[in-house]
Order: C-alpha cells, then structure tokens, then sequence
C-alpha cells in the first residue's frame, strides 16, 4: 500500500505531512518509523504502573509524535489524554480515554505495517 492510501484509510493527513516533511521519501521514512517508536508501550506501562509521571510524558511524546506525522486520527485522543494527565494524576477519566488512543494507535500501527 502506498503511504497516500494509507493515511486516507486511517484519516491523517498526508498532504500536510509532505508539506512538513518536503518530499514524499521523507515522509515514508518518517512514517515507517513509527513503527519503532516506544511512547505508545511506555503509556501502557506508565498507566498500568500507576506512574502518572511516565504515563504524561509517553503520552505528550506520542502527542508530538503524532502531530509532526500528522497522525490527526491518534493526535486528537491523544491530546485529550495527555491533558487528562498533565496534574500527574490518574483519574478515572483516564481509562476510558486510554481506550480511544489504543483504538487509533492500533489502527494505525496496522495501516502502516502494510506499507510497500
């Protein structure tokens, strides 16, 4: 799959990610890397731990992530969470908020995978 039809299926957007990036390779190197990217399992490990100060920092990191990959899909949860965080607590909001990150993450961790 190219990386265009990719981002239309999970609903980022690539048109702002060439623009950022300058080119398309950029852009799929950039993408590809995702993949390697550990903020998503330090979340999981923070919240799990019930180490907020982990768990806002993984969540802000995979925030930026998402942004400067124009991941609009993980962004918008994943804002909502890190600002869930930010006092260093976690609430019980947390959870169900947790739940919509791993939904998108997930989705785009699998669009991604099936890239040429």
């Amino acid at each position: 799959m190219k990386l265009e039809k990719c981002y239309e299926k999970i609903g980022a957007n690539y048109k702002d990610l060439v623009n950022r990036l300058g080119s398309e390779d950029f852009a799929n190197l950039f993408a590809k890397k995702f993949l390697t990217d550990d903020s998503f399992a330090n979340l999981k490990k923070g919240l799990a731990e019930q180490d907020a100060e982990t768990a806002f920092r993984a969540a802000h990191t995979l925030k930026g992530v998402a942004q400067n990959l124009s991941l609009d899909n993980l962004y918008r949860p994943v804002f909502e969470l890190t600002e869930s965080l930010r006092g260093r607590l976690i609430t019980p909001e947390c959870e169900p908020l947790y739940k919509k990150v791993e939904a998108e993450y997930n989705i785009t961790v699998a669009a991604l995978q099936e890239l040429d």
